[in-house]
């Protein structure tokens, strides 16, 4: 685990200035990672808090773990933006602000006289990033978006389950933080074409898009052979073994990619002959005999421990893993390691970063709720 003290950054964003009008998930999300990264985010939430506040148990002081999760590295005030003299003190923070993070619902902000138009008439050089359902406009335009709904609408939830059961939602809001992701990867692509032109531009993330996105391989084997995607459980639906297999103790999953790590497998069995099986021997052939060589595998795999025989295919050159569970996750060695969990005063502990920089890394300074009311002084 590591500790960052509060101070000024010298991030890959340092002097990049963030208002994130944003709430719930893909916003925060954005803006978390742009704080990460050295930006000064000041996050405007509304009288009563972003709802995430009451997304609970568990919750400390009052305030939802959920929360907790997606807004550090920010300052936080509160304005009522449907009164006038709180947009004032919105336009005053945007006069030097590099980046504005919403994700208003279509048309809000435009009734306040914040819409981007205004926005960028007033200041050419703003960002103005907003995360959305559908987009502005189009047959859904404007409509509110969530992610469960787009994982259904998106198709997600259709390659997703048992081959025999009932279509479902991935156990994490995954159409929601890609948005976020790509919302960051707007922002950053934006600030670099602003240091050639000088001036900002609209940045648009929707849910929508984001789902249809993820849905790699199953929209390229669609467009190639016009068949169905099928759910397939853990299965991979183009390569085999790229599944979980039972073992004496837990199961494993095993993600063979080529010919040579299938050889490496099936001589640590004792399978040799498996591999020169011709129903075997070739990618394709055992994604097309994959229900055979599954019972084949797991005949001889039931008499191995689970963990142990992962590492040593791992450590052969075998892409496989435990099934871990989160809180075994989360205190593995190699978490540790990678530095991503981190802490901070008063009890704050998380996932850290995942991108790492060389020079400029992402450094842990403001716990969520810690309150501010303008941004921190420029670096000379």
């Amino acid at each position: 685990m590591t500790t960052t003290p509060a101070r000024t950054t010298t991030g890959a964003l340092a002097g990049i200035r963030v208002v994130d009008l944003s709430r719930i998930l893909g916003g925060p999300f954005c803006g978390q990672i742009l704080g990460d990264h050295g930006a000064d985010v000041l996050k405007i939430e509304p009288p009563q808090g972003d709802d995430t506040r009451t997304w609970g148990p568990p919750f400390r002081d009052g305030v939802a773990s959920y929360y907790f999760g997606l807004n550090r590295n920010k300052r936080v005030m509160r304005l009522d933006l449907t009164t006038e003299p709180d947009r004032e003190v919105l336009l005053a923070l945007l006069a030097d602000a590099d980046v504005l993070v919403e994700n208003f619902k279509t048309g809000t902000l435009e009734k306040w006289g914040l819409g981007y138009d205004a926005l960028s008439a007033r200041f050419p050089r703003l960002i103005h990033c907003r995360v959305s359902g559908f987009g502005a406009d189009g047959p859904l335009g404007g409509l509110p978006g969530y992610d469960a709904a787009i994982q259904a609408m998106a198709g997600i939830m259709s390659i997703n389950g048992e081959a025999d059961g009932e279509p479902l939602r991935a156990g994490l809001p995954v159409v929601d933080m890609v948005t976020g992701l790509n919302a960051a990867l707007g922002v950053l692509l934006a600030l670099q074409e602003r240091e050639r032109s000088g001036r900002g531009q609209f940045v648009e993330a929707a849910l929508y898009d984001s789902g249809l996105s993820l849905l790699h391989p199953h929209a390229a084997n669609w467009f190639m052979s016009g068949k169905t995607p099928q759910r397939t459980g853990n299965a991979h639906p183009n390569i085999y073994p790229y599944d979980t297999v039972a073992t004496a103790t837990d199961p494993i999953f095993l993600a063979v990619g080529n010919d040579r790590q299938f050889r490496i497998l099936c001589e640590r069995l004792g399978l040799g002959a498996l591999a020169e099986d011709e129903r075997y021997a070739t990618a394709g052939a055992r994604s097309v005999n994959r229900a055979t060589l599954k019972v084949e595998l797991e005949a001889r795999m039931r008499d191995v421990d689970g963990k142990t025989f992962a590492d040593e295919l791992a450590a052969a050159g075998v892409p496989c893993a435990p099934v871990l569970s989160v809180p075994d996750a989360l205190q593995h060695p190699h978490t540790a390691h990678r530095e991503m969990v981190v802490e901070m005063p008063g009890g704050y502990k998380g996932l850290g970063a995942p991108v790492k920089l060389s020079r400029t890394p992402a450094t842990y300074r403001h716990a969520p709720l810690t309150e501010g009311d303008t941004f921190l002084p420029r670096e000379s």
